[in-house]
């Protein structure tokens, strides 16, 4: 059971996104391009769904590591200002902070260069088991690139997790090893609320159709799988219910942290203990506002506004 006003833990991936809007042509070898707006915005899943939550009126501490560089400082900063906690977050001498340069096409499609940095060095060791004392939820955000607690670490995790009480959550991102069962298989039957994108979905069970795929790693032991599939929506499967979900029809400013923005609906949804059907409902409308605005989370409303979107939005045919 949740517990009203216990804080959700997000775990995982500690970006500074340096992001260039719109990239009208990419620049040849030894030549410059222009865009309209640069701007320096915090990013990584852990930092996106915290980001979300805090806007969205929930309780929210971060667990994960930067560099002891200004990069760092920023993205420490900025979360404390949200009133996001930080005391999970791990300051590596030895190691910059992760950065990603986005550029943004005129359309909202994004393209990334990304620095993994300190993100790669977060363990086991580095996690603050008395964090999860009081808390209510685990968010595990970015796994598949955290190749310090991908695979048998995060099923630990998410195993002891549950044993204290707390409703463990992951969303995952593209893995170009391949290796998406071999890392994922361990923790799936600790992973009460799954919320991959459809591809991801699909590379970690070999299937295609929506359906199917949730319903394998319904088989794996996963909770509740809620499947992003940007502009088809969403479907989400429990072992008793199926929901597909039409996407909002909103004017994309940029497609950055989307994804992180759905996942961090569908955790406040739960923490509030709506049905299953208002919190996806709810996930899917934090996740088209999200693109509204420039950033991982630019724009992202409050809770009383994201309903009133709700209430009046026009959802795609």
């Amino acid at each position: 059971m949740i517990g009203q006003h216990k804080p959700v833990l997000c775990l995982g991936i500690l970006v500074a996104d340096v992001v260039g809007r719109p990239l009208r042509t990419v620049p040849e070898p030894g030549r410059l391009v222009l865009v309209d707006e640069m701007g320096l915005y915090t990013g990584g899943c852990a930092v996106n769904a915290a980001t979300a939550l805090a806007l969205l009126g929930l309780p929210v501490e971060v667990i994960g590591k930067v560099g002891a560089d200004p990069f760092g400082d920023f993205v420490i900063d900025a979360m404390q200002n949200r009133g996001i906690g930080t005391r999970g977050v791990i300051r590596d001498q030895s190691v910059g902070t992760s950065v990603t340069m986005v550029m943004v096409d005129p359309d909202g499609e994004r393209r990334f260069v990304h620095y993994i940095g300190a993100n790669a060095r977060l363990t086991e060791a580095d996690i603050d088991l008395k964090l999860l004392d009081g808390a209510s939820i685990l968010h595990i955000g970015g796994s598949l690139v955290l190749p310090g607690i991908d695979g048998e670490p995060t099923a630990n995790l998410l195993r002891y997790a549950q044993k204290k009480g707390l409703t463990t959550f992951l969303d995952t991102v593209w893995d170009d090893t391949g290796r998406w069962m071999t890392l994922l298989g361990p923790g799936l039957p600790y992973i009460d609320y799954f919320i991959p994108s459809l591809p991801e979905a699909q590379a970690v069970t070999g299937l295609i159709e929506p359906e199917e795929v949730a319903q394998a790693l319904i088989e794996h032991g996963v909770g509740v799988v809620a499947l992003k599939m940007g502009a088809d929506g969403c479907l989400v499967k429990s072992p008793d219910e199926t929901l597909r979900m039409p996407a909002f029809d909103v004017d994309v400013v940029d497609a950055t942290g989307a994804g992180d923005a759905f996942a961090a609906g569908f955790i406040a949804g739960i923490w509030h203990r709506w049905t299953l059907e208002k919190t996806a409902q709810f996930a899917s409308a934090v996740g088209a506002l999200c693109v509204t605005g420039a950033g991982a989370t630019g724009g992202v409303r409050s809770l009383s506004e994201t309903m009133q979107f709700i209430e009046t939005a026009k959802v795609k045919p």
